[in-house]
């Protein structure tokens, strides 16, 4: 997310992440139950049941969007659990995509398949540039123009309006 967006995204979520705190649930059990939820159900953009695939990217994002204040507030906000998020989000980046491509396919869409897979490496080759640079030191390569929130906002407008969904992968993938 944008730091334009973080700082009000951080006010709002600050308070839920406490109340879930306080009745017990911990960062990791969000990561690891939002990532359950769209590894078990990827049939949707498969079968090309997309408005069903946007309700679980709304699940999967308020897991998402919760766990770090979760973990915040719980005191255990870590290396490891940024790690374990990171790691999960790209897992469920790979398997969004791959269900995408798999619905290109079954419409006979062509070279179109290679779209999605395009998109998904582009945003991990983005995650490991940064990574990298945090590793040596280099300031300066944080943000962008689309994280990963709004990369998954965007799909969800392509699969609301599937005759958006080839377009808004060639602008995730720009």
């Amino acid at each position: 997310m944008t730091g334009a967006l973080r700082g009000g995204v951080d006010r709002t979520t600050r308070p839920v992440g406490q109340a879930l705190q306080r009745v017990g649930i911990s960062a990791d059990v969000l990561t690891a139950t939002g990532s359950c939820r769209l590894r078990r159900p990827q049939w949707p953009p498969t079968t090309g049941h997309f408005h069903l695939a946007i309700l679980f990217l709304i699940l999967t994002g308020m897991h998402d969007l919760l766990d770090g204040p979760v973990a915040k507030a719980s005191g255990t906000a870590s290396i490891r659990g940024a790690f374990f998020d990171s790691v999960t989000d790209r897992v469920c980046d790979a398997l969004l995509l791959g269900g995408v491509a798999w619905y290109l396919v079954s419409q006979h869409r062509g070279h179109l398949v290679l779209l999605p897979f395009a998109s998904l490496a582009v945003a991990a080759l983005i995650s490991y540039e940064r990574a990298k640079a945090e590793a040596l030191g280099i300031d300066g390569a944080k943000g962008g123009l689309m994280e990963r929130a709004e990369r998954m906002i965007l799909l969800g407008v392509g699969f609301l309006a599937t005759m958006l969904l080839v377009p808004v992968l060639w602008v995730m993938l720009c």
